[in-house]
């Protein structure tokens, strides 16, 4: 610009000349001076223009690489919990509103970075208080009501063009007044976070969580309803309700689309964690074997595919492995299976003390004396489960498929095996020691205790029916004679011989 106005100023110059002559004279070489000045003003102004809209690109590339790479470390923070589709569905619908409430599109900006972003201030809440299945304490809840003040502390050391702290640190203020960690109430609340806020409740309500399953989007909605104007912005509910046919249709495009490999393989990891954890809390309250078992199998069905469970205990007396607990296709043939040691699937996986994965179920059949056909799966994954050296049993997973278990699947059930090993060895000797205190431990009947425990049962459901009770007592004559003759040993041996014939003739 300023070789420019030279460029005028010398053709000024050459008009204002007073002399005539020395206009003349002049004339021709200032005007070609002032055409070259000036052409040469327009180049440069040219060239200036395109360095600063080179520049400018520049910028905006910076800036969009920059939120870019702020997304993908947020998605991948997020996948811990949930998965990428679940985030960008927040964000289509944060978005949708923000352009339905005519924000700009430097706040628009901001509220669908603030919908990547907001949760990241969890970062500095523990793991296992954001998966805990059940309510959280007074110290739980104050350290999960730190994370907006801490994120819009992360988030206000990155040089946004356009709001966002602001935003993730007002997402759990409510309507109300009664939110956190302000106590904001109604449009003192920025509008982005009223949105987000909404945007937010509707996706946790939507979506498997820890502590509850996903509901239904009608029921979903019908909760924003019950906290409009309590939790949530009315306005803002009210226009959200009326978006959300069109936003189910556009999340149904979107669903089509393959999610990230590797915030796949993030949140495939969390859910190993967060399985194996929840399994050790939950066996560890576990008595029976049955009971241990169900957990057991409940939980695996998250990480790995299976048709059936089955845990194989082993009998040392026959040296083989019978099954002692069973659940899915085809539990009732495998319930009471026994397969020798070291021979079929499950009895060399016992006898080996090492994993088989992937092998040929009819192996078991044939070993248990049955036919091929008698199991109706093609692929079993057989752990053994081993305590203090000695094997307890076999953990089998049968499938229907061919080759159904992976190498993933093989190393997860191999780290359940251990703890798993634990608790059903204590379950197996808890049950014995359950028996073995109401059982006679000469005749196997059940003793006096099992009896004052059954009399009190029956007389008081007697009692509750006003109904009559029959006790029948039956006495061993001549026993003292027998004791006395022949010795206690042969008095034991016809005690032995009458509880045979009581259990043989008599309903237990």
């Amino acid at each position: 610009m300023v070789t420019l106005g030279a460029a005028l100023a010398c053709v000024a110059a050459a008009i204002y000349i007073p002399s005539a002559s020395a206009q003349r004279a002049l004339a021709a070489p200032f005007l070609a001076l002032a055409c070259a000045a000036l052409v040469f003003a327009l180049r440069a102004q040219r060239r200036s223009a395109r360095t600063i809209a080179e520049q400018r690109q520049q910028l905006e590339a910076s800036a969009e690489l920059r939120l870019e790479v702020i997304e993908a470390l947020s998605l991948a923070i997020d996948a811990r919990h949930r998965s990428s589709q679940s985030v960008r569905r927040e964000q289509r619908h944060a978005t949708a509103l923000g352009r339905a409430f005519g924000m700009s599109e430097p706040e628009i900006e901001g509220l669908r970075t603030a919908a990547l972003l907001h949760d990241i201030g969890k970062l500095a809440v523990p793991e296992h208080i954001l998966t805990k299945p059940g309510p959280l304490d007074v110290d739980e809840q104050r350290k999960v009501r730190t994370h907006p003040q801490v994120g819009a502390r992360i988030i206000a050391g990155v040089p946004f063009p356009y709001p966002v702290a602001t935003v993730v640190l007002a997402h759990h203020e409510r309507w109300d007044g009664l939110g956190y960690p302000s106590g904001l109430r109604g449009t003192d609340i920025p509008l982005g976070a009223r949105i987000l806020a909404c945007a937010d409740q509707f996706e946790a309500l939507t979506s498997d969580r820890p502590f509850h399953r996903a509901l239904p989007l009608q029921e979903a909605l019908q909760v924003l309803w019950s906290e409009a104007g309590r939790a949530l912005d009315p306005v803002v509910v009210a226009r959200f309700a009326e978006l959300l046919p069109t936003l189910q249709a556009e999340d149904g495009a979107a669903a089509g689309a393959a999610g990230e490999p590797a915030l796949q393989d993030i949140a495939q990891a969390n859910a190993e964690i967060t399985t194996l954890y929840d399994m050790s809390r939950a066996i560890g309250t576990t008595l029976g074997v049955a009971d241990s078992m169900n957990v057991i199998a409940a939980k695996l069905q998250r990480l790995v595919r299976f048709d059936a469970c089955a845990l194989f205990l082993h009998d040392a007396a026959t040296d083989a492995y019978r099954c002692r607990f069973a659940a899915g296709t085809s539990a009732d043939e495998l319930t009471g299976l026994a397969v020798p040691s070291g021979l079929g699937v499950v009895g060399a996986a016992g006898a080996g003390r090492r994993s088989v994965a992937n092998a040929d179920p009819a192996a078991d059949a044939e070993a248990a004396g049955l036919g091929r056909e008698a199991l109706p799966f093609s692929s079993v994954l057989a752990i053994p489960l081993v305590v203090s050296d000695a094997v307890v049993g076999v953990l089998a997973l049968y499938a229907r498929g061919p080759r159904a278990f992976t190498d993933d699947h093989e190393r997860l059930v191999n780290a359940v095996s251990g703890q798993a090993a634990a608790v059903i060895l204590n379950s197996v000797v808890f049950e014995q020691t359950q028996t073995d205190s109401v059982t006679d431990a000469l005749t196997g009947l059940p003793n006096i205790r099992l009896l004052f425990v059954h009399l009190s049962r029956e007389l008081a459901r007697a009692s509750r029916h006003d109904s009559a009770v029959s006790l029948f007592l039956l006495d061993l004559d001549n026993l003292k004679y027998i004791n006395d003759t022949f010795g206690h040993s042969t008095g034991d041996h016809a005690l032995c011989k009458v509880a045979t014939a009581l259990a043989g003739s008599i309903r237990p």
